[in-house]
């Protein structure tokens, strides 16, 4: 068995009032794949930030070895010297230059001071080929999607000579398909000798294609386990994340049942949206539904399915253009063509991008949380910060976001605890009706099951809420009834009882979603097992049994 090709001893870093990282050892060995785990906030982050001169020599305590050698790097060009890459889950291509341009920027190839094109072009297809990417070296990066540019990264990462290729939560945007296709990179990297190092929150992957898996919690090392081994279960894995065992994935909730004649808090009609650029196409074609006070709805659906331009679209007009269709809430008809008009009709909408349209990064947790609801912490037009200040610590409090006080800046959080800010924000503008759209992606099981806490809070107080989700478990395990959609069009309603991933599947899978035909879900992979799908029915017949 090789030796190891890196270790890290005893690494501590503090910042400002948090010490991130305390006593953290860890040993990779070299051709293997290592995946680090944890909840948000433990280190995870922090550690590759170290290793890869983010974080430079002399900011931490600790030694770093790699091949054998002490590593001092000042800066992240230090360790890409080294070989150590390191890809970020932000990705850092500039949208407006080429693929092969981003491939060597910083490290061009050139001659007496001049790029010489012919030289990074033929360099550049001989990349794209070795990482699986059919596009020309010539296409700017923002015309091609979310998956093909993390393989531009990789192919990136690969121009810089890299012996070990560090991915930070690689698949956290992409859907299934391009998950897959980046999986089996790694892999393929792999037999060609590069050492790889994956954080992720998805343990499936982990189970995929590592080897073996270090688990942090509370910036410390709990254990490294081989991921192979009989003993390496996915519930030791989530124990050692959280430090307690799960026996529930989801809280315990009584189905909802509305009262007869009640009329819906919200209701959409007939709701159609063209595409912002192709006015031709629908991306929401005549979509009906009802959600009720005290009522989880899911809406289920493949990439593309038209999910979040729906939610976008009612939600002010965010997205696309209005065709036609309206909205009633409690029976009588509003207008929702503005955001502030949404608002005002208490519809609140967490977005599947925080970092983008849900927060303000720069800004501090206290100014995040009063920004929908500016009015509730002014007088006379101005803002009382003590009012604000009030506010803010409530929800810190409340909603057990760790920080240490509400005026740190909301980009120095881990993705849960950003989450749990958005979640604050719009509760604190006191909606009756909110859309959440992939509220949890990106976000460990711990905090998962926090938001899921938070959110079976807000149906119990008689907020209506609709959950879009890309995780099937999650809206069978925290759903009253599941809509279902395929190329813009609603093609089912399932209740709770019937619920099940290959029910779901087969309606999210229609070809022409205006037939009742329902092709085979045959080769079609779902998120989790057929253990997954038992358990959360066994769980939910228990419970409404009770």
């Amino acid at each position: 068995m090789p030796g190891p090709v890196l270790e890290m001893r005893a690494i501590v870093k503090t910042f400002p009032g948090v010490k991130a990282l305390s006593d953290v050892s860890l040993s990779v060995r070299a051709g293997e794949v290592h995946a680090i785990c944890g909840e948000n906030g433990a280190g995870k982050s922090t550690l590759m930030k170290v290793l890869s001169g983010v974080h430079p020599y002399g900011s931490y305590e600790g030694d770093v070895l790699f091949e054998g050698e002490t590593c001092r790097f000042r800066d992240i060009r230090a360790s890409e010297r080294q070989g150590i890459v390191i890809i970020h889950q932000e990705l850092a291509l500039v949208p407006y230059l080429s693929v092969a341009e981003n491939i060597f920027l910083g490290n061009e190839h050139a001659r007496h001071g001049l790029i010489d094109w012919n030289d990074t072009l033929r360099h550049a297809t001989a990349l794209l080929r070795r990482v699986g990417l059919d596009e020309h070296p010539g296409t700017r990066v923002a015309d091609i999607g979310v998956g093909k540019q993390q393989l531009v990264e990789i192919a990136k990462a690969l121009s810089k000579s890299v012996k070990l290729l560090i991915l930070d939560e690689p698949t956290a945007a992409l859907n299934d398909e391009d998950s897959g296709k980046l999986l089996a990179l790694i892999l393929e990297l792999k037999t060609q000798g590069v050492t790889s190092i994956i954080i992720s929150h998805k343990l499936g992957e982990i189970a995929r294609v590592a080897d073996a898996v270090t688990i942090l919690r509370d910036g410390r090392s709990v254990e490294t386990l081989d991921v192979r081994a009989p003993e390496t279960t996915e519930e030791r894995i989530i124990h050692g994340m959280v430090g307690r065992d799960l026996d529930h994935r989801f809280p315990e909730r009584t189905p909802h049942r509305p009262e007869a004649g009640a009329a819906s808090a919200l209701e959409i009609r007939h709701w159609t949206v063209h595409h912002p650029i192709d006015q031709q196409r629908k991306v929401v074609d005549d979509v009906s539904l009802t959600v009720r006070r005290g009522e989880i709805v899911g809406i289920a659906g493949l990439m593309g399915a038209g999910r979040t331009e729906l939610a976008m679209s009612v939600f002010g007009r965010t997205y696309g253009r209005y065709a036609g269709g309206t909205v009633l809430k409690d029976g009588r008809e509003i207008r929702t063509r503005t955001v502030p008009e949404a608002v005002a009709h208490g519809i609140a909408y967490v977005t599947e991008d925080r970092k983008h349209y849900g927060l303000n990064l720069i800004d501090t947790i206290g100014r995040n949380i009063s920004l929908s609801a500016l009015a509730k912490v002014a007088r006379r037009g101005i803002v009382d910060e003590h009012e604000e200040r009030r506010v803010a610590e409530g929800f810190r409090t409340s909603m057990n976001i760790k920080a240490p006080t509400v005026f740190e800046p909301v980009g120095r959080l881990s993705g849960g605890n950003q989450q749990k800010v958005v979640l604050s924000k719009w509760i604190f503008a006191g909606p009756d009706v909110l859309l959440l759209d992939e509220p949890t992606r990106g976000i460990d099981v711990g905090a998962k099951y926090e938001i899921y806490t938070v959110i079976d809070e807000l149906a119990a107080r008689g907020k209506a809420v609709v959950f879009i989700s890309s995780e099937l478990p999650e809206l069978l395990g925290m759903c009253d009834r599941i809509y279902t959609m395929a190329a813009g069009r609603l093609t089912g309603e399932v209740p709770r009882a019937e619920a099940t991933q290959e029910a779901l599947m087969r309606r999210m899978t229609r070809d022409n979603p205006r037939t009742g035909d329902e092709p085979t879900t045959e080769g079609l992979r779902t998120t989790g097992d057929s253990r997954t799908t038992g358990d959360s029915r066994t769980a939910r017949d228990e419970r409404e049994q009770r």
